[in-house]
Order: C-alpha cells, then sequence, then structure tokens
C-alpha cells in the first residue's frame, strides 16, 4: 500500500510540473510570434539603410571621410553579449558564455583592462563575474525589453566611445533566429563598419554585379554630409536588430525545451501509471487470495 501511495503521489507531481511546463510554453509560444513580426519588418528597413550606405560608398572616388569606416589598431576592445534573465531555455544562455570566454580568450594579450564587457542580460552577467571581470553596466532590467530606445541608449553610448578613441573596436555575441528549433551563435563586428561588411546573420548584401554600373544619383547636399547622419542610425538600428534577434531566439528556445519537458512529463506519466495499475493488480489479487484461503480453512478443506 505504502509503495501504491508512493507511486499515485509521484504521477500527481508530475501532472503539475507538466501543466507549468506547459503554460511556459504557450507563454514562449505567443511572445515568440510577437518577436517574429517585430523583427520581420525590421529586417528590410535596416537592410535598406545598408543598401543606401553601399550605393554611396560606391559613388565616392576619394573615400569617405567617417570615424565608423577606419579600421584601427585595437588596442581596446567592447564586446557585447546577450542573453536572457532566466534559464529554463535548453543551453541558450551556455553556449553564450562559452563562445565569450572564446572571444574574449583571443583578446587576453591586450590585458583585462583593455577588455569591455558589455553582458545584456543577467545570466550572461553572471559568466562574466566568473570570468573575473567587471560588467560594463548593468543591463539586466532590460534584456527581455527589447524597445528601440534601450537599444538606442546602448548603440549610442559604444557609439560615442568609438569616436573619442576610448574603444577600437566592438564585436556582438548573440543568437541568430532560423526556425523554431534552430538558433544559431553569431560573432560579428559593430564598429568599425564598411560597405562590405554584412549587415546581419540573415542576410548578406549584395554588391553590384562586376561589369555593371552603378546608378547614378544626385546627393544633396553630399556624400559625407549625408554619411554622418546615416552611419550613426545604421549602427543604432543594427543594434536593435541584434537585441531583437537575440530576445527571439530566447522565445524560440525555451518554447522547444518546455515542449520537451512537457512530451517527456506525458511519457512519465503513462510509466508510472503502468507500475501503479501493475502493483495495484497484484494487491487486489493478493487479498482475493488471502479471502480464499480463509475460507477454505473455515470450512476444514
Amino acid at each position: 500500500m505504502a509503495q501504491l501511495k508512493e507511486i499515485k503521489s509521484r504521477i500527481q507531481s508530475v501532472r503539475s510540473t507538466q501543466k507549468i511546463t506547459s503554460a511556459m510554453m504557450m507563454i514562449s509560444s505567443a511572445r515568440l510570434v510577437k518577436a517574429q513580426r517585430l523583427i520581420q519588418s525590421l529586417y528590410p528597413y535596416g537592410q535598406s539603410l545598408y543598401r543606401m550606405l553601399q550605393l554611396l560608398a560606391a559613388g565616392q572616388e576619394e573615400g569617405i571621410d567617417s570615424p565608423f569606416l577606419q579600421t584601427r589598431t585595437v588596442k581596446r576592445v567592447a564586446i557585447v553579449a546577450f542573453s536572457s534573465n532566466t534559464g529554463l531555455a535548453g543551453r541558450f544562455n551556455d553556449d553564450i558564455a562559452e563562445k565569450l570566454k572564446k572571444v574574449v580568450a583571443n583578446y587576453m594579450p591586450l590585458g583585462k583592462e583593455n577588455i569591455l564587457l558589455y553582458p545584456i542580460g543577467e545570466k550572461v552577467a553572471k559568466a562574466v563575474r566568473r570570468m573575473g571581470f567587471k560588467p560594463q553596466g548593468d543591463y539586466s532590467a532590460i534584456s527581455e525589453s527589447p524597445f528601440y530606445h534601450n537599444a538606442q541608449q546602448i548603440a549610442g553610448k559604444l557609439i560615442e566611445m568609438y569616436q573619442k578613441g576610448e574603444i577600437d573596436h566592438v564585436e556582438l555575441i548573440y543568437h541568430h533566429f532560423l526556425t523554431k528549433g534552430s538558433q544559431v551563435i553569431i560573432h560579428e563586428p559593430f564598429l568599425p563598419i564598411g560597405p562590405d561588411t554584412p549587415y546581419d546573420g540573415k542576410t548578406n548584401i549584395t554588391k553590384p554585379t562586376a561589369g555593371k554600373p552603378s546608378p547614378d544619383y544626385i546627393v544633396e547636399p553630399d556624400r559625407n554630409t549625408i554619411m554622418t547622419h546615416l552611419i550613426p542610425k545604421i549602427l543604432k538600428v543594427k543594434f536593435y536588430t541584434v537585441y531583437l534577434d537575440s530576445v527571439t531566439s530566447e522565445h524560440a528556445a525555451r518554447m522547444t525545451a518546455m515542449r520537451i519537458a512537457t512530451d517527456n512529463a506525458d511519457d512519465l506519466t503513462e510509466e508510472l501509471t503502468l507500475e501503479y495499475n501493475k502493483l495495484r493488480q497484484q494487491s487486489i489479487t493478493n487479498e482475493l487470495l488471502d479471502i480464499v484461503g480463509g475460507s477454505f480453512d473455515r470450512t476444514g478443506g
């Protein structure tokens, strides 16, 4: 009897857990749909801005005078890594932490004081502290709120530091959403930016076909003036795109993890129910044998 009660208790516990994982799966699924709509709307806009940069650069024979296009000797680097604040998303956060360690290891010859780490999300912030680095700010509160003004503030800070020469290179580490069941880690440069640099991890903006002349535009007031305003905007939109990409990937990873957990709970419930029924049947059989045995003794058989 005690064993039957224990199995019954386990079945109830698994079912309770299954209700939680199923609810989390549905929540993540709803959030994923919303995030997908945002990023699908943003991609064409960002790519169009970047296409403008390519066209302006192609028509500038003397080159573009912009600090954001100038490659420098890297003496000080900033690395931005995106994760989530919470777990239960498979290896989503662990993969980011592992990639960050590898990237940081490559820059260790510069010295720890010349490696600035910007963790967006509590999980990667903990990884940064375990590595012996001090995070450059606390961005955990905005990690799950993919609003443009949040991305604009962080990107604006990095742009300003780059302009002042406080950093020479900026890199991004994040998950890129492919499908609901597949997200890949992207490690790419953020600054400096160039016409030949891919805009995002999804699509490379193609350059004009060799041998074909670029479209001839009349540019007013002049190319450099437009570039002065266009490049910072491209960078901020790109940062926001990466931000959204990471959040979208997080929801997809959590939805997948919770679906697997829910399916596993189903399997475990079936196994425990089968075991419970076997033990119950065995218990009933033993009771019947005891009754029959007692009856036989009373009749003197």
